[in-house]
């Protein structure tokens, strides 16, 4: 037969995991060719490509993200070629399937589940005698009828064979994301998540997983997902993958992981705090919520206190980025409640706050007992909240407004300084800033319009000017230096009218080359730059505050403003260098400014 696993992924960088291991299960025994699109594929081009692959069995890989989109292509393949079978599996149709298999009859078959052997056992009757009442974990029909066939037990992990040695998988493993499995299951029954329902955690052999990790080093994979629930919860088993990694990573391999930070053991923290490269691994943690009972109704066993001491004691290493997970709409958590976990949270100081919002999933407790807390939410998925007893629609949506301005102002991190700054000096709380600046945004329907680089600094400027923060001259200094390290190349021209005139521009060039000892960065005479490499590739601008002082301790001195000179490297391929010189008389009668 031919056969043809696809999936509809998020993004292109994506890649399906699932599909790979079913290409694997089924071996030499059928040849399964694996095809990946988009959500973002038009649904034609899609069929029409699935088309001229003329595919007999066909399976979709379904997920709360791809779900709909999927469907639609189902419903069009079917009309145009309706002895072609097709097959569904994945989490989003592995709950309710009789509702799917209802909803969309174009449907020939569920796979329930974990897929390897049931996928390969229904090939197997396709071929030969189908007698699909035999295949353990499979939804079909039947005279009319659908048939939910008893489930299957867990695989033994031993007999699945790898899924990344497919050389059709090598060419475009520096530009996309491998996913990676080293477990399967989760310890934890956490009521809003599928991983919940699976009892036990089972592990593959840790000698496959070192060798196939190196073989996706080798073949240039530059960023492995693992997608372990809780990577840390077998203590040896981590630290031995840890240590493989730092010893193998290959300079140029990112790695990341989700872990349970309150059982993160100190003496792991140590070990990585001292033996791993700057930026070979990520963590992504799940806090969730820091109300207690709202982690006690969902079944979250969360010790925050723990929590914090392994987010900052990774933090003050300096060596691992951390991606710190929030749900606004969980049980019992009012706006009230929410604004207090993430002020708890942001305080943490993560280099990117995930703000989501609960979506109830098939089969999860939580979604079983929506009625409980009043809970409404969307019919199709991904099944998010519009409301609950407690949090209603209008709460959602200005929340709504915080994800937006925290996604642009700080997880992209292009203002890091000013929006610390502003944080700091001139609003109550974390939350309030990003709430107070969503709302205006809103007002002014940017949300309906694009943005440049240079529009997210006018906007914020507005805001500010908008509601008469005060020191508006700080802020712009703080703004004009976040400007230029996001430009690994010198800009034509600024957002700002500039504050020195040409005449002084060459001045300061001539007085810099003259006396670059005089920048207080002595790195910067160690350049060696002459006046026409400053012209060049240096962009000069004033600030109001002592930005030597400011750029090593954090402090604003005011009656000190000094020379910004941001220097862009000729190779264009690392950020701008920012350095410092004095406005005060002493520099300027060392050197002859013109």
């Amino acid at each position: 037969m031919n056969v043809v696993v696809s999936s509809l992924n998020a993004k292109y960088i994506h890649t399906c995991l699932a599909l790979r291991y079913l290409k694997a299960f089924c071996g030499e025994e059928f040849d399964v060719a694996m095809v990946e699109y988009t959500i973002k594929d038009p649904a034609m081009n899609i069929v029409s490509d699935l088309f001229l692959k003329n595919p007999e069995v066909l399976g979709f890989s379904c997920y709360i993200w791809n779900i709909e989109e999927t469907i639609q292509v189902v419903r069009m393949l079917k009309k145009i070629k309706p002895e072609l079978k097709i097959v569904l599996g994945g989490p989003e149709v592995s709950y309710d399937t009789a509702y799917w298999m209802e909803r969309v009859p174009e449907v020939d078959f569920i796979v329930i589940g974990e897929g390897e052997e049931t996928f390969l056992h229904l090939l197997r009757e396709l071929r030969d005698e189908r007698k699909f009442h035999f295949v353990f974990g499979l939804a079909y029909r039947s005279k009319g009828e659908v048939v939910i066939n008893p489930g299957r037990p867990k695989l033994d992990l031993a007999a699945i064979p790898s899924p990344h040695r497919f050389e059709e998988d090598y060419p475009a493993l520096a530009n996309r994301v491998v996913y990676f499995e080293t477990s399967r299951g989760c310890p934890f029954s956490c009521q809003f998540c599928l991983s919940s329902i699976e009892v036990g955690v089972r592990y593959f052999d840790m000698e496959r997983t070192k060798a196939d990790l190196l073989h996706l080093i080798h073949s240039g994979a530059k960023l492995i997902k693992f997608v372990d629930r809780t990577f840390n919860i077998k203590r040896d088993y981590a630290m031995e993958i840890f240590e493989f990694l730092i010893a193998n990573h290959g300079g140029s391999c990112v790695f990341q992981f989700e872990i349970t930070a309150d059982i993160m053991r100190p003496e792991v923290l140590d070990y990585l705090a001292e033996h791993a490269p700057p930026g070979i691994f990520r963590f992504e943690i799940g806090v969730q919520s820091t109300n207690d009972a709202t982690n006690e109704l969902v079944k979250r066993r969360q010790n925050f206190a723990k929590l914090t001491r392994t987010v900052t004691k990774v933090k003050q290493s300096g060596k691992i980025d951390q991606h710190l997970d929030l749900i606004a709409g969980l049980p019992e958590e009012d706006y009230d409640s929410f604004r207090k976990t993430f002020n708890d949270v942001f305080a943490l100081g993560p280099e990117e706050l995930q703000l989501g919002f609960l979506k109830m999933l098939r089969g999860t407790g939580l979604r079983h007992d929506a009625d409980k807390y009043g809970y409404v939410y969307m019919d199709n998925a991904p099944y998010e909240i519009l409301g609950n007893r407690i949090l209603p629609f209008s709460d959602i949506v200005r929340i709504k407004r915080v994800e937006d301005v925290l996604e642009k102002y700080w997880n992209a991190h292009r203002m890091d300084h000013t929006v610390g700054y502003l944080i700091r000096e001139h609003f109550e709380s974390p939350f309030d800033f990003f709430q107070t600046f969503g709302d205006y945004w809103e007002t002014q329907g940017w949300q309906r319009i694009g943005h440049q680089l240079e529009d997210l600094f006018t906007r914020l400027l507005s805001f500010l000017e908008y509601r008469g923060t005060p020191g508006m001259d700080v802020v712009a200094g703080l703004l004009k230096l976040d400007y230029f390290l996001n430009h690994k190349y010198k800009p034509r021209k600024t957002w700002w009218a500039v504050s020195l005139s040409k005449s002084e521009q060459t001045g300061w060039f001539r007085a810099i080359a003259e006396a670059p000892d005089c920048v207080e960065d002595k790195s910067f005479a160690q350049l060696g730059l002459e006046e026409k490499d400053l012209h060049k590739h240096a962009y000069l601008e004033t600030v109001p505050f002592d930005l030597h002082a400011y750029l090593t301790t954090g402090a604003i001195d005011s009656a000190n403003p000094s020379l910004l000179i941001a220097y862009f490297e000729p190779d264009s391929r690392s950020a701008s260098r920012i350095f410092a010189a004095p406005l005060d008389s002493g520099f300027k009668s060392a050197v002859t400014v013109q």
